[in-house]
């Protein structure tokens, strides 16, 4: 089966977005009066849970004596203050002040002129991914894609399947003719989880997380002048990844399916 589409994931494949996350969450809580304050360490921690919401209760619920922590005791608090984080954080990126991954257009500008399919697969919801890929890549950006599966239009984000699984419904692909881009551990169970083959280009937060299944671990994507560096897997020497690459890749993750 050949290779037919590329599904990407979003928060840290494309871009490096979670510093602005964080730093979006750390503005809500400001304005809200709360005294909390994510720095990186335990940001990092807290993304093992997917979902800006689901990371709220998570904090809510693991961290209890933290100052304020019953003012999110309802949903519609969760929901309020989430809606107010996203806001602020589609102001910071909607300038395009998040730059895309090293060689993440390159990539996209080859694989449409080989004929291939684009599709994202995240678990962030369409507004701040309409936001991302605008400032990055020009008006009407989703139009690029030929399917688009975000975190508010399933029930179980990443590490589940569900969203890999409606983007190939939406494409009207079999796994085994697309390959998942991603960065975290819990974006590979998810793109493993649908059946997909995955090639990880670790991210500023997901750096020593178990890559174990993944078609090959590099550092990004690369480009002419600053070529990736292969970590594990069928990554060969240092260059860029094209689609001639991805096809070879692929043709090995067929032949010798990862566990």
């Amino acid at each position: 089966m050949s290779l037919a589409a590329l599904i990407f994931d979003v928060d840290g494949t494309l871009a490096e977005t979670e510093e602005a996350h964080r730093a979006a969450f750390n503005q809500a809580f400001a304005e809200w009066g709360l005294d909390w304050h994510w720095d990186r360490a335990l940001y990092a921690r807290l993304l093992d849970v997917t979902g800006g919401k689901e990371r709220l209760r998570h904090f809510r619920d693991d961290w209890p004596s933290e100052p304020g922590a019953e003012r999110l005791a309802s949903e519609e608090a969760v929901v309020a203050l989430h809606r107010r984080k996203t806001d602020i954080y589609i102001t910071m990126i909607s300038s395009g002040a998040v730059p895309l991954r090293p060689g993440v257009r390159r990539l996209m500008e080859e694989a449409r002129a080989e004929g291939l399919r684009l599709a994202i697969a995240t678990t962030t919801n369409i507004g701040p991914l309409e936001a991302l890929l605008e400032g990055t890549l020009g008006p009407n950006a989703l139009a690029g894609f030929d399917a688009i599966a975000a975190g508010d239009m399933v029930a179980n984000k990443k590490p589940a399947p569900d969203v890999y699984r409606l983007a190939l419904r939406e494409l009207g692909l079999e796994a085994g003719s697309c390959l998942a881009l991603e960065d975290s551990r819990n974006g590979l169970l998810a793109a493993r989880g649908a059946g997909l083959g995955c090639l990880i280009t670790v991210s500023a937060y997901s750096e020593g997380q178990d890559f174990t299944g993944a078609l090959a671990v590099i550092s990004d994507l690369g480009e002419p002048d600053a070529p990736f560096e292969p970590l594990t897997g069928l990554a060969e020497a240092p260059g860029v990844v094209d689609v001639p690459l991805l096809r070879r890749w692929h043709d090995a993750a067929r032949a010798a399916p990862c566990p």
